[in-house]
């Protein structure tokens, strides 16, 4: 008996990627209160069930397709040095959120419904890019850069919510200056925080 192997990128990774474009190219055109999976799948070339099947829901749809924008637009730097990660990740997130994928993601995230699906899918979201970003965190601890008592996932959040903050809720600009305050601030209160 000859055994089927899949090949890597076959019809299934085509179909995955333009589901998931398309669910970007629909969350923009329409924005999130006229976002409907049957729009996707018109511009996909899929059924609408096909969806469904493999994804469930609308929100966990926009879930995945964010994450897969943001990890196209936002990867995790590795520069050998903790400041350099946290300065080029900042500056790549502020770049990313001023585009229209940004600001969309920002829509869906926070100001999307509350309900149980799109909670479970915004967590989902968080969890995700969080456990990616801080990777530059447990890097730095391993080169001796940070004590091992500083909290990953509290010190992304510390660089990305300032900038998702200025750049969403006060609609002010975030320049190199900025961000290099925003990062020395943050690295001096970490670093700090072990004597405390």
């Amino acid at each position: 008996m000859t055994e089927v192997r899949r090949r890597p990128g076959g019809r299934s990774a085509r179909v995955r990627a333009a589901v998931l474009d398309a669910t970007t190219e629909v969350l923009l055109a329409r924005g999130l209160a006229d976002f409907r999976i049957a729009a996707v799948a018109a511009v996909a070339g899929v059924h609408e069930t096909s969806i469904y099947r493999r994804w469930g829901s609308r929100e966990n749809l926009l879930a995945e397709a964010l994450l897969h924008a943001s990890e196209q637009h936002l990867p995790v730097p590795d520069t050998g040095r903790l400041r350099d990660d946290l300065l080029a990740y900042a500056a790549a997130l502020a770049r990313f959120l001023a585009t229209p994928v940004g600001r969309a993601l920002d829509q869906v995230l926070a100001l999307g419904d509350d309900g149980p699906a799109m909670h479970d899918a915004r967590e989902r979201f968080w969890t995700e890019r969080a456990a990616g970003s801080m990777r530059m965190i447990t890097r730095a601890v391993e080169r001796g850069e940070l004590p091992d008592s500083v909290d990953p996932r509290l010190a992304i959040e510390m660089l990305v919510g300032p900038v998702h903050f200025r750049l969403l809720l006060v609609r002010e600009p975030v320049d190199a200056r900025t961000l290099t305050r925003l990062v020395d601030t943050l690295l001096h209160g970490i670093a700090g925080s072990a004597s405390a």
